[in-house]
């Protein structure tokens, strides 16, 4: 049922992989819409699909507060004009803690990294992150289903088919590929080859990501990832404990962005996403050489101003904590 205001509450979590955006009515909190579009390394061409997606909502939607999350949070941000700009840990857990208030365990997997929550009362008091390693993640699962000639969708449902799991290491990207190969070479069962991918997937999770971590029921998965059952079947013989799939594991970042932004009294700044498609952006990139990665960083402009960073992975830049204009300086302020 509609505001009768028409206004509502909007989050958006900008992502390497992906761009989700949940419109909340202003009222109820209900879901009244929800986006899910491949950002392509282009986050402003994302942004301008999921705001086409608001405008074309009838009546059209009075956005009272926008809140925005994901690694590009800060470039989503600027392009909307909002203020609420939150890290992930943040509005995962808003958004687990709405569904299932008791939750303690977050489990979080999705297109490029990897998280565990773990929640008292409510808040987050302790997480750890993946951001190195691609094992395990939405992006890999993608790479490995097309490599396998099967749709990432029906991963779940193929692993769950097998009794006899294959013998695949999930320690590194490199070693998972290499040991499905020889498994095919040797004719492995298709089914056997996808329900030890996902084994291996979640043993290495519990030693890296969630290392040293309590994982207490109940416990709550989200993201892209928690579509999987053989994931989550695993995640289930290795805890010990059920495992409450979301029911908006795929867009949980903007839900809980778009909670968030309900939650803020103080009034905001005008909100300009309805007139993105009509201003004119630039990205240029440079190619950090801080650490190995060496990220290609994107930069974009508007009327010639620098809004904000994009694609560094460390978040060096994106956070704010130096800054690089090559128009108008050779090095690091």
């Amino acid at each position: 049922m509609a505001s009768k205001s028409n206004e509502i509450f909007l989050g958006i979590d900008v992502g390497s992989v992906s761009t989700k955006m949940v419109v909340l009515d202003a009222d109820s909190l209900s879901m009244l819409d929800s986006l899910y579009v491949r950002t392509y390394g282009d986050p402003q061409a994302s942004m301008r699909a999921a705001m086409i997606r608001l405008s074309n909502r009838q009546p059209l939607p009075v956005v009272r507060t926008a809140a925005t999350t994901g690694s590009g949070r800060t470039l989503a941000g600027r392009l909307i004009n909002t203020n609420i700009i939150k890290n992930e840990i943040t509005t995962h857990t808003l958004a687990a803690v709405k569904i299932m208030p008791e939750v303690r365990t977050i489990v979080e997997i999705g297109g490029q990294d990897s998280k565990i929550i773990i929640v008292r009362d409510g808040m987050a008091v302790d997480f750890a992150m993946n951001t190195v390693c691609a094992a395990g993640t939405g992006s890999f699962l993608d790479q490995q289903s097309g490599r396998l000639g099967i749709r990432v969708e029906d991963m779940g449902e193929i692993a769950l088919s097998s009794n006899n799991p294959a013998s695949i290491s999930g320690r590194c990207t490199v070693f998972a590929e290499t040991d499905m190969i020889h498994k095919q070479q040797i004719g492995a069962p298709m089914n056997d080859i996808v329900a030890g991918l996902c084994r291996a997937l979640v043993k290495n999770y519990l030693a890296s990501v969630a290392r040293g971590k309590p994982i207490t029921p109940p416990v709550v998965f989200q993201g892209g990832v928690a579509a999987n059952k053989g994931i989550v079947r695993e995640f289930q013989e290795q805890t010990g404990c059920e495992i409450h799939v979301s029911p908006y594991y795929g867009v949980a970042g903007a839900y809980g962005a778009a909670l968030l932004a309900s939650m803020v009294k103080t009034e905001q700044p005008a909100f300009q996403g309805l007139e993105l498609s009509g201003k004119e952006h630039r990205i240029k990139s440079f190619v950090c050489k801080k650490c190995e990665e060496s990220c290609s960083v994107l930069m974009l402009y508007r009327d010639g101003a620098l809004l904000s960073y994009w694609n560094d992975r460390c978040g060096r830049y994106s956070s704010g904590e130096v800054t690089y204009n090559p128009l108008v300086t050779t090095g690091e302020k």
